[in-house]
C-alpha cells in the first residue's frame, strides 16, 4: 500500500522584532524530510512571506563547526513564493528562535547553498534572540550602465545619492546592490519600476537592492526591494545587513571592530531592528536580532 506523506506544519515566526506584527515574517517547516522541490516552493508559495525555510538533516559527514551536539546541525534551504535563493538572514533567525524554544538556547549550524552558517540562540528576558555568523563576504564595483539602470527603474535622480556612500554589489550569502540616499526622504519614498528592476536584478543575480541612510555615525535605516522574490519589499533583511556590514568595512566607513544598528520596516509599518557586528581579524559579519512565533 503507498503511502501520502501528511502536509507538513507550517510555523510562522518574525525576525528582527519580539513583537509579531514588527520584523519580517518567515515561513517555518521543521522537518522538511521528504518534501521535493516543487513542494516547498508551492509551501512558500502559499505561505505569502518574502521567505520560508525548510529544515532537514545535515549532509554526512558535515563538520558541526565547532557545535558539540551534532543534534543542533541542519540542512536549511530558503524559498521565496517564485524561486529557491541561496540564503536569507531573516528565516535563518527565525528558524533559529524557532528551534531555540524547542530544544534550549545554544549553537545551532546550518548548512545552505551559500555555506555554513552557524547561528547563537541567547535568552533576553523572556525573549530569544538569535545571531548568525556569515559566510566570507566580499564587494565590488557596479557598472556605470548598470548604475543607471537601477537608478531609473527606481526613479532616483542620482543627485538624490550620497555621494559619500558609493554605490557597490556586496555579498554575504548573496549578492546585494547598496545604494545610498542623500536624505531620509528620499529613502521614504519607493515607488519603482517593478519588472525593469527585477530584469536587472536576475541579470546581475542580485537577491535585493539595499538601500540605505546614514542617521549617525553607526544607525542606519534601510529599504529592500525584493521583485525577484515576487514581493515588493522585505520588511527586514538579515542577508543584506551581512552584506552591508562587509560594504561598510571594505569603504572604511566604520572602525574594524563596531557594532551597527540597522533599523528597517518602519516606512512598511513594520518596524524592525538588526544589529551588525564587525569584528578585528575576522571578515565574516555577524547579524542578530531577536524573534518570536506570530499567533494563528
Amino acid at each position: 500500500m503507498s503511502s501520502v506523506r501528511e502536509t507538513p506544519e507550517v510555523l510562522r515566526y518574525t525576525a528582527f522584532s519580539d513583537d509579531p506584527e514588527g520584523g519580517n515574517p518567515a515561513g517555518i517547516v521543521l522537518d522538511a524530510t521528504g518534501l521535493g522541490d516543487d513542494e516547498m516552493l508551492a509551501i512558500a508559495a502559499e505561505v505569502g512571506y518574502s521567505e520560508s525555510a525548510f529544515l532537514t538533516a545535515p549532509p554526512a559527514g558535515v563538520d558541526p563547526d565547532g557545535v558539540s551536539d551534532t543534534g543542533r546541525a541542519y540542512t536549511i534551504r530558503f524559498f521565496s513564493p517564485k524561486a529557491e535563493v541561496p540564503f536569507c538572514g531573516h528565516a535563518t533567525v527565525a528558524t533559529a528562535v524557532a528551534l531555540g524554544e524547542r530544544i534550549g538556547p545554544g549553537d545551532l549550524v546550518f548548512s545552505t547553498r551559500a555555506g555554513t552558517v552557524p547561528v547563537t540562540v541567547t535568552r533576553e528576558g523572556a525573549a530569544l534572540r538569535a545571531t548568525l555568523t556569515s559566510v566570507e563576504p566580499s564587494v565590488e564595483e557596479v557598472t556605470a550602465e548598470d548604475l543607471d539602470e537601477a537608478l531609473a527603474a527606481l526613479d532616483w535622480p542620482a543627485d538624490d545619492l550620497d555621494p559619500v556612500l558609493p554605490p557597490r554589489i556586496a555579498f554575504a550569502g548573496a549578492r546585494h546592490l547598496v545604494l545610498a540616499a542623500a536624505t531620509r526622504e528620499r529613502l521614504a519614498r519607493l515607488a519603482y519600476d517593478f519588472a525593469r528592476l527585477e530584469a536587472l536584478m536576475h541579470r546581475l543575480d542580485l537577491t535585493t537592492v539595499q538601500l540605505v541612510w546614514r542617521a549617525s555615525a553607526d544607525v542606519f535605516h534601510v529599504r529592500d526591494p525584493f521583485p525577484v522574490g515576487g514581493v515588493v519589499e522585505d520588511p527586514a533583511t538579515g542577508a543584506a545587513a551581512a552584506a552591508f556590514g562587509a560594504y561598510a568595512r571594505e569603504l572604511g566607513l566604520v572602525p574594524e571592530a563596531t557594532m551597527l544598528t540597522l533599523h528597517q520596516g518602519e516606512d512598511m509599518g513594520r518596524p524592525g531592528v538588526l544589529t551588525v557586528e564587525l569584528r578585528a581579524g575576522d571578515r565574516r559579519i555577524r547579524v542578530g536580532g531577536a524573534g518570536t512565533r506570530i499567533p494563528a
